[in-house]
């Protein structure tokens, strides 16, 4: 018998350039268990496991809910419950926040991997903002129970919800991306970064509503994406209590896609790298 001749290699230059996006699809294995992985670590060892992403969430709710509503007496959005207020606001903030610092470590924390192993470096910040939002979801067991304290029942424009997730996860996804590629260049990042969440907290209507800011400086105040963001969330969760400023939220929106777009053009700019310099 002959023997079998052996298998064929080709070598053609930027073929993993070319499939790059279909790569995508073919480690999505490698995906969900980098995902999998990180949600069953993150809270290991601790003595009340998940119940974190619900403390940590509800806690900061009622100190904003004292501070803002009940000592500096700031106006909610029509007849609201100013916990509810906050609420439907904490939860895209954190979301964005625990986004931005789990991506910013999530490639020097698989540096090994990523040194050794082809594979779409996309999957490494993607898999950690998908832990976020798994963190996203549980808090929304919190917004739930302040409907059912409250007796508050959202209109129809809660049905709107999931396109303002779409759009924070695209903001997540964007600055995540930015970060993610920074701190493999300049370790200086892993210090901005808590310093960019705590800043961001200020100046994003967590804890207010954005329709106290004065009208001439609400275009301004947009540049902020994350305003958008959060005045979209309230507006689909409070109903006909809030209303939206369509030029802002239209100038944050077109920010969100440009932080998106931005970010995967320099991530995947910088990857072919990461490997050397991680």
């Amino acid at each position: 018998m002959e023997n079998a001749s052996p298998p064929e290699i080709i070598i053609e230059a930027g073929r993993t350039e070319a499939q790059y996006w279909r790569d995508l699809w073919r480690y999505r294995e490698l995906f969900y268990f980098l995902a999998w992985r990180d949600i069953l670590v993150r809270y290991k060892q601790t003595a009340i496991g998940v119940a974190w992403a619900l403390i940590r969430p509800f806690l900061t709710m009622l100190v904003f809910s004292v501070v803002f509503g009940r000592l500096a007496n700031l106006p909610s959005e029509g007849d609201a419950p100013y916990p509810i207020l906050v609420f439907a606001a904490l939860l895209p903030w954190q979301f964005f926040a625990n986004a931005l610092s789990e991506c910013s470590i999530s490639l020097i924390g698989n540096a090994n991997l990523i040194s050794k192993v082809y594979f779409p470096r996309l999957v490494v910040p993607t898999s950690a903002v998908i832990v976020s939002f798994v963190d996203f979801l549980i808090s929304g067991i919190i917004l739930l129970g302040l409907m059912a304290w409250y007796n508050f029942v959202p209109d129809w424009r809660i049905v709107l919800l999931p396109l303002f997730i779409a759009i924070a996860f695209a903001a997540a996804m964007g600055a995540g991306l930015w970060l993610a590629a920074l701190n493999v260049q300049y370790r200086d990042f892993r210090y901005i970064v808590p310093f960019l969440v705590q800043f961001g907290l200020y100046v994003s209507p967590v804890g207010f509503s954005s329709s106290i800011v004065p009208q001439r400086w609400r275009l301004l105040y947009s540049l902020n994406p994350m305003v958008g963001v959060i005045d979209g969330f309230r507006w689909a969760i409070l109903g006909n209590r809030s209303s939206l400023y369509w030029p802002g939220f239209c100038l944050s929106l077109l920010l969100v896609a440009a932080l998106f777009f931005s970010g995967i053009w320099y991530f995947r700019r910088m990857e072919r790298v990461f490997a050397d310099v991680i």
